[in-house]
């Protein structure tokens, strides 16, 4: 049977402002993130946690789909770094990487009863704006930014499992 966790994780797009993620949390949410599968073990991803209201409303003025983001009061941005694999087996391989990552902070956000949600940044024209936005090289790619705080509401389970689009080879 699959693990609850899996039918509990959501996108969240409403947030409580009042309630702060706290530094520690955050901190684990980054292990989690960085216990991730990586193609020949590049790691080639960094993180950019956002708490400054600043920063955090430029990304909504950048990214139409980030608005929660004004609620959420913290975001973390996972970058890929195109350096770490340059000539080494898996060196095309960062953006599964940073998916991996990616999801690990999902999961580990749904288990600490936060909400959160992925918001594309990589292979999109918003590229070079978050490369502006967080002073990045041309070698560090934002690949997404993630919304994490506390749901102001309880959105409840889901199960997606389709029979339809699967098919079994025997």
């Amino acid at each position: 049977m699959v693990n609850n966790l899996f039918r509990k994780r959501k996108s969240i797009r409403k947030f409580d402002p009042s309630k702060i993620v706290p530094d520690e949390v955050i901190k684990d949410l980054l292990e989690a993130a960085m216990l991730a599968p990586s193609a020949c073990n590049a790691r080639s991803w960094e993180f950019i946690v956002i708490k400054n209201d600043t920063v955090l409303n430029e990304i909504t003025k950048i990214h139409d789909y980030a608005q929660m983001i004004k609620t959420s009061r913290c975001c973390i941005v996972v970058v890929g770094l195109l350096d770490n694999c340059n000539g080494k087996p898996g060196e095309n391989m960062w953006p599964q990487d940073c998916a991996a990552a990616t999801e690990n902070i999902l999961l580990q956000a749904t288990d600490f009863g936060l909400g959160s949600c992925w918001c594309g940044i990589y292979p999109t024209k918003l590229v070079p704006k978050f490369q502006q936005l967080l002073q990045l090289s041309a070698n560090k790619v934002p690949f997404n930014v993630i919304a994490i705080g506390y749901p102001a509401v309880d959105f409840g389970s889901r199960g997606f499992y389709d029979e339809n689009i699967v098919t079994w080879v025997r």
